[in-house]
């Protein structure tokens, strides 16, 4: 009898045990981010959020191929770079060669950043803005800007305080003096040098008001290019973490789509990935021949579908279908405008019926 107390005992200690090593990871919410020129994390999930499993990547756009595969969880939780209790000594917090991960915060999550190689960057001119997007409205004690000197290459050296020298700031800014928008609130911070062309890197310090919590960016950029259309609108919270399995062929079946009308909107469904167990769909909706201020995407399944996670929509399960609404920021398109979003599915992908409803 004591036996089995004592193994019924242990037995509980160790699903207890297994119950918290697999929860799921919870993302990281009511913080920010640099939108444009877009910081290294937020910028891969801007590019391949909806398709992170896509083996173009590996070749396209090695940079954030890595960090893909080094977490996830740096990208899916874009808003979440931030240290705290700094008392703003941050060079004392963060040693060379980590200001990309914040000194290698949050247990490491953001490692990768601090990658040398050839990161995606941003053309820009001498003047531009950086814009910092902020979801729960915190503010600011003060946001510093700094550019990398002349002479440093971000391809092949890594960064360090030595190499930066502040070029903007701005001090107390309460969120009521940012740009309000339906799901936080927005700011940009005037920059300017003369003289610059080629590679360099942006690194922007935002110490937010609620507490002592220093965030730190990235953002690497091309002086002398042309000026690049301003980054889309993040959400406010990033998905959890999809399942690592790596994707197989994509299928060959073509994509349904519901043709458009006038003032109405049309959808394209695909399967851009599957795996044992689940599968990646993506939604493509495209406005009819007049402007539309919302929209819903019905995708009708010939047995109850299961959803794990979505992005850039709200996702609810309605006996067979899935309904999808657009998200507070893509949800008003201009005629033939367009937005997407995708999902994370279980089970066997199959293709659904889809329609799509508008209001103008």
């Amino acid at each position: 009898m004591k036996f089995r107390i004592l193994f019924s005992a242990l037995a509980g200690l160790l699903l207890a045990g297994l119950t918290v090593l697999f929860a799921p990871v919870s993302p990281a919410s009511a913080h920010g981010n640099v939108t444009g020129p877009a910081s290294r994390n937020y910028g891969c999930y801007e590019r391949w959020g909806s398709k992170f499993q896509d083996p173009a990547m590996a070749t396209e756009d090695p940079m954030c191929w890595q960090a893909w595969q080094a977490n996830p969880n740096a990208m899916w939780n874009w808003n979440g770079l931030f240290r705290e209790n700094v008392a703003g000594n941050h060079q004392g917090a963060i040693p060379d060669g980590t200001l990309c991960s914040g000194g290698r915060t949050e247990n490491g999550r953001y490692n990768a950043m601090d990658t040398i190689g050839d990161w995606k960057a941003t053309n820009v001119g001498n003047s531009f803005n950086v814009k910092l997007f902020d979801g729960a409205r915190h503010g600011a004690d003060y946001i510093w800007v700094y550019v990398t000197k002349p002479g440093f290459n971000p391809v092949t050296q890594a960064l360090k305080w030595s190499d930066l020298e502040r070029v903007s700031q701005i001090g107390n800014t309460p969120a009521a003096q940012w740009t309000q928008r339906t799901d936080g609130v927005e700011i940009d911070i005037p920059v300017s040098v003369s003289g610059r062309s080629g590679r360099a890197m942006v690194y922007t310090i935002w110490q937010a008001s609620h507490l002592d919590q220093s965030y730190y960016f990235c953002s690497d950029v091309n002086f002398g290019g042309s000026t690049t259309t301003p980054p889309t609108t993040p959400p406010t919270t990033p998905p959890t973490t999809p399942p690592t399995t790596p994707p197989t062929t994509p299928p060959t079946t073509p994509p349904t789509t519901t043709p458009p009308a006038p003032g109405a909107c049309s959808a394209t469904y695909s399967t851009s990935s599957q795996w044992s167990g689940g599968f990646q769909g993506e939604v493509k909706v495209t406005a009819g021949s007049a402007a539309i201020k919302s929209w819903t995407v019905t995708l009708a399944y010939g047995s109850a579908p299961s959803v794990q996670q979505s992005w850039n929509s709200t996702v609810s399960v309605s006996g067979n279908s899935v309904v999808a609404r657009n998200a507070a920021y893509n949800g008003a398109l201009p005629a033939a405008g367009t937005a997407s979003f995708g999902f994370i599915g279980t089970g066997t992908a199959s293709t659904p019926t889809v329609t799509c409803t508008a209001t103008t």
